[in-house]
Parts: C-alpha cells; sequence; structure tokens
C-alpha cells in the first residue's frame, strides 16, 4: 500500500497542512480527518468550529470555506467549491460536492470527458440532516432544515424545511404570524 512513499498523506498531515491550513481560534480538526487540501484552493475554518472524525474535505477543485461555530460530523464529504456558513451544524455521513462529471459524447469514457465545477452554499444557522446528498450548483439559504437522507439538487429559500429525493420544501417560516407553515 504505502511503498517506498507512494502515499505522503503522513507527511502531508504533518508537514504541508499545518502551513496550507487557516482556522480560527479554538477550532478543532479530528486526527481522523482526511484533509487532501492543496495550495492551489484555499480552505478556511472559522473560529470555534470541529471537522469530527473520518471526515473527508479536498479542495483540489474549488475552495473550502467553513464558517464559525459550525459543526461537520462524522464521516461526512465535501469536495469544493463549497461554502458553509456559520452555525451551520452537518449531522453523519453526508456528501457535499461542487464537482460533477460531464457525458456529452457517448462514444468515450465518461472519467475522459472531464468535469464541471459549481459552488455549494449552505448559509448560516441552517441543519443539514443524516445521509444527505447536496449536489454541485445548489445554494441552501439561512435558517433551513434538509431532513434525513434527502438529495439536495434544486436551491433551497431561506427559512424552509426540505426533505426528500429529489429534495423538496414541506414548510416555510412565515414572519408575520411566527409559525411555520406547511406548502403542501
Amino acid at each position: 500500500m504505502n511503498q517506498r512513499g507512494s502515499c505522503p498523506r503522513l507527511w502531508v498531515k504533518w508537514f504541508v497542512n499545518p502551513f496550507m491550513l487557516t482556522y480560527g481560534k479554538r477550532s478543532k480538526i479530528r486526527r481522523s480527518a482526511i484533509m487532501n487540501v492543496s495550495p492551489i484552493n484555499s480552505f478556511i475554518l472559522g473560529q470555534e468550529s470541529i471537522i469530527e472524525h473520518y471526515v473527508t474535505i479536498d479542495n483540489g477543485v474549488g475552495h473550502v470555506h467553513i464558517g464559525d461555530h459550525s459543526r461537520i460530523g462524522i464521516h461526512n464529504t465535501i469536495i469544493g467549491p463549497v461554502f458553509i456558513g456559520n452555525q451551520v451544524i452537518l449531522a453523519q455521513n453526508i456528501t457535499i460536492s461542487g464537482l460533477n462529471h460531464t457525458y456529452h459524447d457517448i462514444s468515450k469514457p465518461i472519467v475522459k470527458q472531464g468535469i464541471t465545477t459549481s459552488p455549494v452554499i449552505i448559509e448560516d444557522e441552517s441543519w443539514i440532516g443524516a445521509n444527505t446528498v447536496i449536489t454541485s450548483g445548489v445554494h441552501i439559504g439561512k435558517h433551513c432544515v434538509i431532513g434525513a437522507g434527502s438529495v439536495v439538487t434544486k436551491d433551497i429559500p431561506d427559512y424552509s424545511v426540505a426533505v426528500g429525493n429529489p429534495a423538496k420544501v414541506v414548510k416555510h417560516y412565515d414572519p408575520c404570524g411566527q409559525q411555520w407553515k406547511r406548502t403542501r
């Protein structure tokens, strides 16, 4: 597996990442997190934010920014470009990817057709449930809740609850009445 330096993960973790990772005061990145960060794109972790065990973060194709007081749960995968706001909670086993493969020419294998990137944006104080998948180009507004197991392929407006595959808004907060209203 790691013969004669073929996998430089430990070397990168010990000697390169400390100079490339930008993170705020009292933030934590657990030891088992896999930080595939490169100097080409930025990685920023805000103050008092936590990246839990077995999280994979890859900024090879786009920036990854995580705001203040946010929590990235166990076994999540984040592939940039991804921008996560302040006080966001990501439960476990979530995949967020700003990367997508193209498939225009059926005579070529998909792996040889290139990729596209489009940023994923999760605004402040949102909560993403376990086992959710968020695809490239999605914008999730502030104060949103995404139900467990959802597949988010389209934008979710502020103050919404969305569930399902594909995720659909089922509740929206009414600021005048100060209550949640069903949309179905």
